[in-house]
């Protein structure tokens, strides 16, 4: 059984029990500042979880393309990825415990006939006045009973470390209003050894590598107070399951880099290196996981640099170069690159068809990052030749630095410790990292948030930000002509960042002409709604918007303006609103709540697009 088909039964077992398919959402979160990637299912769900009603229903299926940074360096090991795809349902205030459970059980051992002797779960364990979860307990209890399996030895209790999820973490650390809950996650047994140096006993949650946790049932019923927690009055069901992870399980495999997904690719790797996996298995994880990530953030605009997205971007690319070189030094790596994307292409066209037509860009990008790299390691030899004469690439024996100048290295040249040393420089780790603690206590504060994960930020300023884009995208289609789309975009409180469809830059008049039609419909206080409607209403009226988003059934609209405003353009004007775009919100309710708009610069991004950066506010 391939992935692509472990997908398709996935999505209608669901459909079949009356969900709805909704969107992979983009890797890179449209008007999320506080987030870098897109890490669960959920992470797009969060307002519908707060209680704003989805379009499609309170029963919802996906499957979700996702990155953790987070776990850059677990890759290597048999069974973390940082770029993996997460199957996920959800019940928002419908089904929950006593669906979602045997739902999940039998879509494991009926559809994707797994051996329940094999499956495993765990169980929130109580905190202070929250009670154990004894109703997941009978579920798994009955269930493991009714195959005439002792549950005894299936079920184990966790506490908050490992079985709560609220969006801030441990209860102790929820504000008051937050939602919360318990989670039941279910583990397939590999039957690999025990492994003693990782404790004496093993048990699902040990990290020796016998068990693999496959999906997890998080169960959003309880909402923080002031003096604990109460009930929630709609419950939640947020189920995720990581589908490479589903795939071992089905294929047997102990090593989810020998699945049918994989191996093609490592087999690439092995021809580009001429190595073996089982001599190199490590370092050639590492290489796929990284080759398999950057593939995709590059398909998704992001191109390598020093902050945010491309920083990531730039990171995977090196450490791949740097685990390629510790089996073999290519000279040549054109080859090699295109051999490897090739082979990702061929694994992921069908659930990604655009990978296809972004082969060569994809391609020219990740090369470009190896010469960079090449680069600076050159001027870092270099730089440290200059410093310590008597080191030198020919002479044998310890090649000490001082903790300041391999600093230099890591901050000014991009060379991080581990690629610092495979270059052969020693300096002690303990001062490295005090040093790194003090560089990034400095600069915590303003990045703060940026890689936290999930939450959607709702503040006043991005509200107002989110609206502005809406007016600008009409605008410059005033101004422009209709060819124009928007791309992508990125608010946060201090600015806008606004990507759309344009082959030329913007004259200084054309950006006058679209500061004074935003500024206009700001200075009228147009009203601000939205109204739910079947998708192919929404087209027939001219609602526009992302054009690399896909919509089904029924969709949210929003207008801004009234009868005091031209129609839209399209055949038959549903409204005389100045501005309808499909979107998920959250917007002001009036217009005048933005105060000024004003663009500060503008910049090319290639392929035909622009960006631009804007301000907005009563602080101009």
């Amino acid at each position: 059984m391939k992935a692509s088909e472990i997908i398709k039964k996935y999505i209608s077992f669901f459909e079949k029990r009356g969900h709805k398919r909704i969107v992979n959402s983009p890797l890179i979160p449209q008007n999320d500042p506080t987030t870098l990637f897109t890490s669960s299912g959920m992470q797009p769900l969060v307002q519908y979880f707060l209680g704003e009603s989805h379009p499609l229903g309170k029963r919802l299926v996906n499957v979700q393309n996702c990155f953790r940074a987070a776990d850059i360096d677990e890759a290597g090991d048999n069974r973390h990825t940082t770029f993996f795809r997460m199957l996920g349902n959800w019940s928002l205030g419908d089904y929950f415990k006593r669906e979602q459970l045997p739902w999940f059980f039998e879509f494991l051992t009926d559809v994707l006939k797994l051996d329940p002797k094999r499956l495993y779960v765990s169980i929130f364990s109580g905190y202070n006045s929250i009670p154990r979860d004894n109703e997941s307990a009978r579920i798994w209890k009955k269930l493991f009973e009714d195959l005439g399996i002792d549950p005894k030895d299936k079920i184990f209790y966790y506490g908050v470390d490992k079985n709560w999820w609220s969006r801030a973490g441990l209860p102790q650390d929820m504000p008051k209003g937050e939602p919360g809950g318990p989670d039941s996650e279910v583990f397939y047994d590999l039957g690999t050894a025990h492994n003693k140096k990782f404790g004496n006993k093993c048990h699902p949650n040990c990290q020796c590598g016998r068990f693999l946790e496959i999906g997890n049932s998080v169960f959003m019923e309880y909402q923080k107070t002031e003096d604990g927690f109460k009930p929630l009055p709609n419950k939640n069901v947020d189920f995720g399951g990581g589908l490479e992870r589903l795939l071992a399980a089905v294929e047997n495999q102990n090593d989810i880099f020998q699945t049918s997904l994989y191996s093609p690719i490592v087999s690439a790797i092995e021809k580009t290196t001429g190595s073996s996996y089982k001599e190199n298995s490590r370092a050639i994880r590492i290489i796929v996981d990284h080759f398999v990530a950057a593939v995709f953030i590059v398909k998704s605009g992001v191109s390598p640099s020093n902050k945010e997205q491309g920083y990531v971007l730039r990171r995977l690319v090196r450490r791949a170069f740097d685990n390629i070189n510790s089996i073999r030094e290519i000279e040549n790596m054109v080859v090699s690159t295109k051999t490897v994307v090739e082979s990702i292409i061929s694994q992921y066209k069908t659930t990604d068809p655009d990978l296809v037509q972004n082969f060569e860009r994809i391609v020219s990008t990740i090369l470009e990052e190896i010469n960079k790299y090449r680069f600076t390691i050159n001027k870092a030899r270099s730089f440290i030749q200059k410093k310590y004469p008597q080191i030198g690439d020919e002479l044998k024996g310890v090649k000490k630095i001082s903790i300041d100048d391999a600093f230099i290295l890591y901050s000014t040249h991009g060379l991080s410790p581990t690629q610092i040393k495979s270059l052969g420089y020693v300096f002690s780790v303990r001062e490295f990292a005090k040093k790194m603690e003090e560089h990034q206590r400095v600069s915590r504060k303003g990045a703060q948030g940026k890689f936290a994960g999930g939450l959607v930020d709702h503040s006043d300023q991005t509200i107002i930000g989110h609206t502005a884009t809406h007016l600008m995208h009409q605008a410059l289609r005033d101004v422009l002509g209709n060819k124009v789309f928007q791309t992508g975009s990125n608010i946060t409180s201090e600015r806008i960042r606004f990507d759309f469809s344009y082959d030329k830059k913007l004259t200084n008049e054309e950006i006058s002409k679209v500061e004074k039609i935003v500024n206009e419909k700001i200075e009228k206080n147009l009203p601000v709604h939205f109204e739910i409607m079947p998708l192919k209403k929404a087209k027939e009226i001219g609602a526009i918007g992302l054009f690399n988003e896909k919509y089904e059934g029924k969709v949210k609209v929003y207008f801004i303006g009234g009868p005091s405003t031209h129609s839209v353009r399209s055949g038959q004007p549903h409204t005389q609103a100045y501005s309808v775009e499909f979107c998920g919100g959250p917007h002001v309710d009036f217009t005048g709540k933005l105060k000024r708009f004003k663009i500060i610069r503008q910049e090319n991004i290639g392929h035909s697009q622009r960006r631009i950066y804007a301000k907005v506010g009563a602080f101009l």
